[in-house]
């Protein structure tokens, strides 16, 4: 979207100085931008869509409830007590087995200043459509182990 009003931007530029070669090349990357900006929007809707028709199909009387990981990003993280203790950001999943390892949550911080990334195991959560609620305080939260950006720094959990 970025690249779309920046393109818009150099063809004012190439108008007001009579650029010709500006205006034309920033026309063709501004098609070539809502074109793809128009792709990867209709291709989010349709596995956004085919993802939410999967999760009412699972409601129904013989089918397990499903959710959509892909939802899971920005969900809040209940305690016992209602409160929120963290935000997930992402889910893990273990390769043989294809079962759900842990959530990556993060607490703390404004805005990603400050925040620290955390793995909360799956046996400590429970998923309704509210959010996901752990059975963990605040504190229990907060001294989860952290989880590293380098897998160099911590050689010692073999996952």
């Amino acid at each position: 979207m970025i690249f779309t009003v920046g393109a818009a931007a150099w063809i004012a530029v190439g108008i007001a100085t009579h650029q010709s070669q500006l205006f034309y090349s920033n026309c063709f990357l501004a098609v070539v931008d809502l074109i793809w900006i128009w792709r990867w929007l209709g291709s989010r809707t349709r596995i956004s869509d085919t993802a939410a028709a999967e999760v009412q199909r699972s409601q129904e009387p013989a089918a397990e409830t499903l959710f959509s990981v892909t939802r899971v990003d920005g969900l809040p993280v209940y305690s016992p007590a209602g409160t929120i203790v963290a935000r997930a950001v992402d889910v893990l999943i273990t390769c043989r087995s294809g079962r759900i390892a842990y959530f990556i949550v993060r607490t703390g911080g404004v805005g990603g200043v400050g925040e620290t990334l955390r793995r909360l195991p799956w046996d400590e959560i429970s998923m309704t459509d509210a959010g996901i609620c752990t059975r963990l305080s605040d504190a229990a939260v907060g001294r989860l182990p952290e989880a590293m950006s380098d897998p160099a720094a911590d050689r010692t959990d073999s996952g």
